[in-house]
């Protein structure tokens, strides 16, 4: 029998609600919406247009609910560290703010002075980054802003879009994990390290596991969509874990890049790695499902390659990514190599005069570079992102191999990024490891999988990933041999 499920999918810069048929034939995936998940800009700080973007998610359920299929359930998963302040009312105080408003600069300095860095990553496990959310809280109660001054709790995003569906709150394992707030050992918030900064800790909910039912669609909404009150399950709401949980890997000993705008690489571990090593490589501990830990590294991705893109389209040159892929392929042996984490790529107005500045710049750029700088072409940009990018995977890849618990045979590749043909063969070529790619809808399978073991239908992520790895189009890609 089939069994219909709807997976949300949000990130930081579109969303889509999409319908999943489970049945004999095997799992079919369809997008009914996509829509944009915007910012808006209020008295020079940015906040996620939350009303927008529920909007988009009722006419998105809409959608499935005039398919006339039965859906089982629902799940959320979005980007991580971010939240909404829920009054007294139960109401939202206001706007959810965003990690990407530069606010948190320079606060995790100010944190160090009460809380040491290394004694923070070894209660957390959490890399140092400013966004993370107890660098916000912390940012926001300094400020005394009015909605988190106002706040009964507050709901990460994924959270949140379940309380506005459903009217009950809850916080989900994985996102929670992300926040730099969490105990590791216990897999609860350290109360106490939050008191010791200042920060309110009565407004945070007890942490429940992946696969947790949050509630029925409230009966204007059941009514609204015509889905009637179907169930919300708390997935991996953290859109890495249900990423990885959709990794069709036959055993553990694999490493995993969810390529997209961002790069993540890490391994599946059954507990956290916390010691000097990983704190001084900056690696962070997230969860993953079924108890486990997502060891991972955050890495620029193909956020490099979409920013110039948006600068040659305004110079009137809109090039596909087939297009993108031919022009890198004819300069594959343009010798530019950039370090994509450089912070200077954060956040550029140009992102191809930035690249072309650090070449000019680079110790080990051939000289011929400074001199010519300016007449870079784009085959030659595309170039050198693609082979930075995959010397930066090889190079995590080697961090990566001294921390497993086990050795690692093979990359997977997962996202959108994972149909990037050449980059794939680039990056087996440096890694020195067959490299899996696919499935490019990872975050909404692993999604919907997480939905499917809740109602009893796969009894683990082992079973779940021999479903994934039946069901979607898989391909492997071969490091060259060495020679003799």
């Amino acid at each position: 029998m089939t069994k219909h499920f709807i997976a949300i999918d949000l990130g930081a810069t579109s969303g889509r609600v999409m319908l999943a048929s489970l049945g004999e034939e095997g799992i079919d995936l369809r997008t009914l919406l996509r829509f944009p998940t915007p910012l808006v800009e209020d008295k020079g700080a940015f906040y996620w247009d939350i009303d927008q973007i529920f909007s988009s998610i009722l006419e998105g359920l809409s959608l499935a609910g005039k398919e006339g299929v039965k859906v089982t359930s629902i799940g959320i998963d979005t980007w991580g560290v971010d939240f909404g302040c829920i009054g007294a009312d139960g109401a939202l105080t206001g706007r959810p703010r965003s990690y990407r408003d530069p606010y948190t600069r320079g606060i995790p300095e100010q944190v160090f002075a009460k809380i040491p860095r290394e004694a923070l990553y070894a209660r957390t496990g959490i890399q140092i980054m400013d966004f993370n959310t107890i660098f916000q809280l912390y940012a926001r109660t300094r400020s005394a802003e009015a909605d988190l001054s106002a706040a009964e709790h507050i709901l990460f995003m994924p959270d949140l879009v379940s309380y506005l569906l459903t009217g009950h709150a809850v916080c989900e394992y994985t996102d929670a994990s992300t926040s730099g707030m969490m105990d590791q050992a216990r897999g609860q918030f350290d109360k106490a390290l939050l008191e010791e900064l200042g920060i309110r800790s009565d407004i945070l909910l007890p942490i429940v596991p992946s696969g947790t039912m949050v509630g029925p669609l409230k009966p204007e909404l059941a009514e609204q969509t015509g889905l009637g009150p179907v169930p919300v399950i708390a997935v991996a709401g953290h859109d890495t874990a249900s990423a990885v949980a959709a990794v069709p890997a036959e055993d553990e000993h694999f490493a995993y890049l969810s390529s997209g705008t961002w790069s993540l690489m890490g391994i599946e571990v059954p507990a956290p790695i916390m010691n000097e090593d990983s704190a001084r490589e900056n690696f962070t501990n997230e969860g993953g499902i079924e108890g486990t830990t997502r060891f991972l590294k955050n890495i620029t991705g193909m956020w490099l390659l979409e920013q110039c893109r948006a600068v040659w389209k305004k110079e009137g040159k809109d090039y596909s990514y087939a297009e993108l892929q031919e022009m890198a392929l004819r300069e594959k042996d343009f010798p530019g190599r950039i370090n994509p984490d450089d912070p200077r790529f954060a956040a550029p107005g140009d992102m191809v005069a930035e690249i072309t500045a650090a070449l000019s710049a680079s110790p080990v750029t051939p000289p011929v570079i400074p001199s010519e700088c300016e007449r870079i072409s784009p085959a030659q940009i595309v170039s050198c992102i693609y082979h930075s990018l995959a010397d930066r995977y090889a190079e995590v890849l080697g961090i990566l191999c001294r921390f497993a618990p086990f050795p690692i045979e093979r990359l997977h590749i997962i996202g959108g990024g994972s149909a990037n043909g050449l980059l794939n063969q680039w990056t087996a070529d440096a890694c020195g490891i067959p490299v899996v790619a696919g499935p490019t809808e990872a975050t909404a399978i692993g999604n919907v999988m997480l939905q499917a073991k809740s109602a009893g239908l796969v009894a683990d992520r082992w079973e779940m990933r021999r479903l994934i790895a039946c069901a979607f189009p898989i391909t492997v890609i071969h490091a060259p041999v060495p020679e003799n």
